[in-house]
């Protein structure tokens, strides 16, 4: 059974940092993308960042570009987004996705298949 477990949201306050962690279970994901999406309250589920299978390539929405790092660790079959600068419009519930394709890519909530349950991230002024 594939399992996704997000953690590392919390409070702080705006200019912060977090990091989030998504660490994957039920079977190995090294030849899938990965991405982070998230959802704020009354809003649609936006796509944040994604990467490759391999990590080589990565992409970012343009409201997180520069402030915010995808990577993942495959050994530890773990992705991660750093969040830097943070600011009270990145208050959401943030969400980690696998692909539903190998070797596949994207920004697109519906190339994904399998989501964790989101971890929240609240950003005070």
């Amino acid at each position: 059974q594939v399992q996704l477990v997000e953690s590392g949201g919390g409070l702080v306050q705006a200019g912060d940092s977090l990091r989030l962690s998504c660490s994957a279970s039920g079977r190995t994901f090294s030849s899938y993308g990965m991405g982070w999406f998230r959802q704020a309250p009354g809003k649609e589920r936006e796509f944040v960042a994604t990467i490759t299978g391999s990590g080589g390539t990565t992409s970012y929405a343009d409201n997180v570009k520069g402030r915010f790092t995808i990577s993942r660790d495959n050994a530890k079959n773990t992705l991660y987004l750093q969040m830097n600068s943070l600011k009270t419009e990145d208050t959401a519930v943030y969400y980690c996705a696998v692909t539903r394709s190998t070797y596949a890519f994207s920004g697109q909530r519906d190339d994904y298949i399998y989501w964790g349950q989101g971890t929240q991230v609240t950003v005070a002024s």
